[in-house]
């Protein structure tokens, strides 16, 4: 396999790396827009008030994590040259 097949899929011509970001994004924003709403509301109905300040920490986290992607995914964006 030479190193240009080995960084970036043909079809797509996204390199590993900003593959990486997005598969990153999707997840975090996944569980941002799906999953941690459900956590809090489980952890308020059984009066667990450690989780709910738990999810919520861990909901902060997530959203700095999808900004820190979203400024890389916008950087790799910008540095794509046709050719």
């Amino acid at each position: 396999m030479n190193v240009a097949t080995a960084s970036s899929h043909e079809s797509t011509k996204l390199t590993n790396s900003t593959y990486d970001v997005i598969s990153a994004l999707a997840k975090d924003a996944s569980f941002l827009y799906s999953t941690v709403d459900t956590y809090l509301k489980d952890a308020k109905q059984d009066n667990r008030t450690d989780l709910v300040d738990l999810w919520n920490t861990i909901r902060q986290d997530k959203q700095r994590h999808v900004q820190l992607l979203r400024e890389a995914l916008s950087k790799d964006a910008g540095d794509q040259h046709p050719k």
